[in-house]
């Protein structure tokens, strides 16, 4: 499957990344690559996805353009959020001490070659 590959090959390549989740419109795995637990990430991709899901309506209120990506920072763990299409999004796990700056551009690749392979 293409989605696995990818998320594997987004993992692989950020320094730090410790997973990487494909959800649907309802918060459901499609796929998913992770160094942690299934169910774990499994959980924070349907949670990310209903915080990615408020953000574009905060947006939309705003009239200030689409949400692109939301970088979400913990006392242990970064994770970034972002939209495939309208009915998908992409969730990657960091640890605390990753660099989002350099997550950010493997992040929006792996969003345009999924984006490629739903549509």
């Amino acid at each position: 499957m293409p989605f696995k590959r990818i998320l594997t090959e987004l993992v692989d390549a950020v320094p730090g990344a410790t997973g990487a989740i494909l959800a649907d419109w309802e918060g459901e795995a499609v796929a998913q690559h992770a160094l942690m637990d299934d169910y774990e990430i499994k959980i924070i991709g349907a949670h990310k996805g209903i915080l990615l899901a408020h953000l574009k309506e905060l947006q939309e209120r705003l009239a200030g353009g689409a949400v692109l990506e939301a970088v979400i920072t913990t006392a242990g763990v970064r994770a970034i959020v972002g939209p495939v299409g309208d009915d998908y999004s992409l969730v990657m796990t960091l640890e605390r001490g990753a660099i989002p700056g350099r997550a950010l551009i493997d992040f929006r690749s792996a969003v345009e070659r999924l984006a490629k392979e739903i549509y």
